[in-house]
């Protein structure tokens, strides 16, 4: 193949013949075809690629199909498709890496074009390209069983031959990652390459280790030598550890000993050297031969032998025969071993073969099902077929009953033609009576009236299309006996009439040649339909004998598969009963659990609020509604357990949580709701244990109830209605006007304040001087600007509050929606409220530091505390606000103005007061070391002091926070949920 690439530079051929081959039925051959395929990418021309790029998408879907098989050579056909196409992919992006993908380094940095992204990407490639390699190594070793000596079976060998062709291209990606990773360690930080130094270690463990366990396999000795890979792997980040890095380099022995032959080779050697070893100690202790026996003394003296030498002779020849007996004992021993061997190999395959036969078992079984699917269509198809044959019955019974009407009639049409010749011969035979009897008038009328009676009595026989000749016979009749005188006129008449009858018997008989050629078509249609009614009957009985067969055959299988379905809903339903007892017994165990956690001292120090007892409330609620429908389904159809057991998690889940936080929240109630709370927790606490019992009992389930468990929540939830704080001492139905109020009255504060601001700067313009007023005039601008960008925010939420209740109220009144939304209301109102007084308190601190009296940083505080206000209006005014409002852009838009304003005050405050600081700078002129080192000494007591009263003040300004935020919590109706 390899040689026919290059041959016509190209694979058309070899794709040609592999569109033939049934790679989709046969794993064994879609993995020879993979392994040859793979070879060709390698070592054929540089057109394989081009011309097998076409062929991705159906290699693709081969993939796929062979991944469905677990067992075999399915997943290996799988993993090694995706190979291939990994390989076809990373040569399509990268044309200059041929197919063996053996390059030089300067051809490596050309194939990068010498750019760190490409070398990024090229070796992100490499590494896909690498898993795909390892995958496929991991996958054939996984598949065989290791603790024998598989490469030396056809099976094994078959698995690991494709091998070979993955060792040497794994060896190459490791080389060229590693100088890829250390050309982009020189270019790029550590840390961006972190993700590629973990993958490369990951990839680095796996292909060593497939390496070594590859050399120690029998198969692979005399096929290729695998390099080993150092046993650390490189440090990317000193760069000095390039030049230690050795090229893993793979060698392919030239001429390699077939592994078959090596057993017996090893048997024969192991022979030849055990013969050689006995025949050495045989030789040390009795001599290397007969003739030159040291005990042989005949030879020397000449003496006859005695006793002693007849001794030793038959020793020499007991010898000789242990010798030929070991010789042959070891021959046999050599050949049962390789029988054994041989044994052991067609075992080996046998087991293959067992496991191949196993494989095509479940194909068939998806075959059968496939068949029966095709059957059931089958059997849909007989029955149109059934009901088109009815269908040509009917047709054929309407032609023979067609056939029958136009056999009558042309019956009928024979005998009419019948009497038109008798007529035609009667008429004849008057004609010539009447022109005989021309010259005896008498004698022809005589004749007339004869042949007149005859003709009247055949008329009476005739038809009723004859009946207008016979009358005309009769008006000449008439004719001649009032008027012998034009009997010629009258023979003429007759003449014609005649004529007309052989004309009109002339038609006939073309009407009666023309229906009998219609009759004899007619017979051959119906004699074409007889047989085809007969094929088609013939066909329809064989068709329902094979039909009854398969359907009895279907109807075996469907009932055993009735059988078998019986058996699992029986299981099922046991199962799913077993399922819900275990469900509702944990269930069970959790609201116990939480009903002792109310009694456990522990629990005594953990508070929470009313609201949230009441949310967990009405949770609990609508979970224990979708329970009761959840349990009547269960009651209704058995098999929708699936719809009930996560409702009993969820129950269990709030039915704890709410007794949990009940007994919370009266740890902070007043004593009388405490203990009616408490009691009442412990009393739905029981009932919910009693109603999951009851689900546990297979003779209860029907008779469980949890309505129980929905009253002593409802009273619950009283109760935590009961404990809800008020909030402000402001009726439902006045919020509405006091959030116009306050939102006036706030506006009206920053009008004020920006008319002081100005009527300050013009203060300062006319009374200070120098950088006083330079200062004065920063900061009162800012002040000014800021107080023009909380006059837009506060326009702008009230144009988004207006938004909100438009869009909300629905046919309610503004005040409605404000008494129905307290709580935001509230927030509004105390929003509303901080910004008019941090305005005020702003104005009032600018002032101070305009007039000298006061000092920059309370100036920076205000202009904090204000933005801090208008984040809280911001808040509370777009908490209800539609997402995509314009509005809401609006109020974002301003409170960014507000920011940036409050920015501006603080740097003016800043900068001025870094101006004035500068002013008031030390002289240093005039003092002395003493002096200079007193000063030192008092300035370092100010720091510590300082500090000192930095930290007491930083105290005082936590608690001053946590006591506003407890107030507030007061004033606004929440507290602080407790941790249990």
């Amino acid at each position: 193949c390899i040689l026919g690439t290059h041959h016509e530079k190209g694979a058309q051929t070899f794709w040609s013949v592999v569109n033939r081959l049934p790679l989709s039925g046969n794993a064994v051959l879609c993995w020879k075809f993979c392994h040859v395929f793979h070879k060709l990418l390698r070592d054929g021309h540089s057109n394989v690629l081009k011309d097998s790029v076409r062929y991705k998408n159906e290699l693709s879907d081969m993939s796929r199909m062979w991944g469905h098989l677990s067992e075999g050579y399915g997943q290996l056909c799988s993993i090694y498709l995706k190979l291939l196409r990994t390989k076809m992919e990373f040569h399509t992006k990268n044309p200059r890496f041929p197919g063996n993908l053996q390059m030089s380094d300067r051809q490596l940095d050309e194939a990068g074009e010498n750019d760190v992204n490409n070398f990024f990407q090229l070796t992100v490639e490499m590494f896909d390209y690498l898993e795909c390699e390892l995958n496929l190594f991991q996958t054939v070793f996984s598949s065989l069983d290791m603790s024998r000596s598989v490469s030396v079976t056809a099976a094994g060998q078959c698995r690991l031959a494709p091998l070979i062709q993955v060792i040497l291209d794994c060896s190459h990606l490791y080389d060229y990652t590693v100088k890829l990773l250390f050309k982009l360690h020189s270019c790029l930080p550590a840390d961006t390459l972190q993700g590629h130094r973990d993958r490369f270690l990951e990839q680095f463990r796996k292909l060593k280790d497939l390496f070594y366990r590859s050399s120690n396999l029998q198969y692979f000795k005399r096929l290729i030598q695998i390099p080993q890979l150092p046993e650390n792997p490189p440090n990317f980040l000193r760069a000095s550890a390039l030049s230690e890095h050795i090229s893993p380099v793979v060698v392919i022995p030239a001429e390699a000993s077939s592994p078959d032959s090596e057993p017996i080779t090893d048997l024969v050697e192991m022979d030849t050297a055990s013969q050689s070893l006995f025949d050495n100690k045989f030789d040390d202790i009795f001599g290397s031969s007969f003739s030159s026996d040291p005990f042989n003394f005949n030879s020397q003296n000449g003496m006859k032998k005695d006793d002693k030498d007849r001794l030793i002779e038959q020793l020499y020849g007991e010898i000789a025969a242990l010798k030929e007996e070991l010789e042959n004992f070891k021959a046999e021993s050599a050949r049962g071993a390789v029988q054994l061997r041989g044994r052991a190999s067609e075992l080996e395959a046998e087991l293959a073969e067992q496991r191949h036969l196993k494989q095509q078992a479940q194909d068939e079984s998806e075959f059968l099902r496939a068949e029966l699917e095709e059957l059931k269509k089958q059997r849909e198809d007989s029955e149109k077929a059934q009901r088109s044959l009815t269908e040509i019955e009917r047709r054929a019974q309407a032609n023979e009953q067609r056939y029958s009407k136009l056999k009558e009639k042309y019956s009928e049409l024979v005998q009419n033609h019948a009497d038109l010749l008798r007529k035609n011969a009667e008429v004849t035979k008057q004609v010539t009576a009447a022109r005989q009897a021309q010259g005896d008038v008498e004698r022809e009328k005589k004749e007339l009236e004869d042949s007149f009676q005859r003709v009247s009595e055949q008329a009476q026989r005739k038809s009723q299309e004859q009946a207008e000749v016979l009358d005309t016979l009769k008006r000449e009749l008439a004719a001649s006996r009032q008027e012998l005188q034009v009997l010629q006129g009258t023979l003429e008449s007759s003449a014609q009439a005649g004529a007309e009858q052989s004309t009109r018997i002339a038609g006939l008989e073309q009407e009666r040649e023309g229906l009998s050629r219609a009759a004899e078509r007619h017979g051959e249609e119906m004699a074409a339909l007889r047989a085809e009614l007969q094929q088609l009957r013939d066909a329809l009985g064989r068709e329902q004998e094979s039909s009854r067969m398969e359907l009895e055959t279907l109807q075996a299988r469907l009932r055993d598969k009735e059988s078998g379905e019986q058996a699992l809903r029986r299981r099922l339903a046991g199962e799913q009963l077993a399922l819900l007892r275990g469900t509702a017994r944990e269930a069970e165990r959790m609201v116990q659990d939480a009903l002792s956690r109310l009694e456990d001292p522990a629990h005594i120090g953990c508070t929470g609020s009313a609201d949230c007892l009441l949310s967990r409330t009405l949770a609990a609620s609508e979970c224990v509604e979708r329970l009761r429908d959840a349990h009547g389904k269960y009651l209704s159809d058995g098999a929708a357990v699936g719809s009930l057991l996560p409702c009993l998690a969820l129950f269990a889940h709030l039915v704890s949580d709410t007794l949990l936080q009940g007994s919370a929240t009266s740890h902070v109630a007043p004593m009388e709701p405490a203990d009616r709370l408490l009691e009442m927790c412990k009393q739905c606490g029981s009932e919910a244990v009693s109603y999951l019992s009851a689900l546990q009992d297979p003779g209860m389930v029907e008779s469980a109830d949890c309505s129980p468990v929905t009253a002593c929540l409802g009273r619950i939830s009283t109760i935590g209605e009961e404990l809800r704080p008020r909030g402000l001492d402001v009726k439902q139905e006045e919020l509405g006007d006091l959030v116009d109020k306050e939102m006036a009255a706030t506006a009206a504060a920053i009008e004020t304040a920006s008319a002081r601001i100005e009527e300050m700067l013009s203060k300062a313009r006319a009374g200070d001087t120098g950088v006083k007023l330079e200062v004065n005039e920063r900061i009162l601008g800012s002040c000014t600007g800021l107080m023009q960008a909380i006059h837009v925010l506060v326009l702008a939420s009230k144009d988004l509050q207006r938004e909100i209740v438009e869009s909300g109220r629905g046919a309610a009144s503004p005040k409605e929606f404000y008494a129905k939304n307290s709580r935001w209301t509230e927030g509004l109102i105390s929003a509303s409220k901080a910004v008019g007084w941090g305005a005020t308190v702003m104005v009032d601190a600018a002032d101070l530091v305009v007039q000298g009296k006061g000092t920059f940083e309370e100036l920076m505080v205000c202009s904090r505390e204000i933005a801090a206000s208008t984040a809280q209006l911001v808040a509370a005014s777009k908490v209800k606000a539609d997402k995509d409002s314009t509005n809401l852009c609006k109020l974002q838009q301003a409170s960014r103005g507000v920011n940036q304003a409050t920015a501006g005050v603080v740097a003016s405050t800043k900068a001025g007061k870094s101006q004035v600081e500068e002013k008031d700078s030390m002289d240093f002129s005039s003092m002395t070391l003493t002096q200079i080192k007193r000063q030192e000494m008092d300035s370092q007591v100010r720091v510590l002091e300082l500090e000192n009263q930095l930290q007491k003040e930083r105290q005082k300004l936590g608690e001053l926070r946590k006591k506003h935020y407890e107030l507030a919590g007061v004033a606004e109706g929440w507290e602080e949920d407790g941790e249990c």
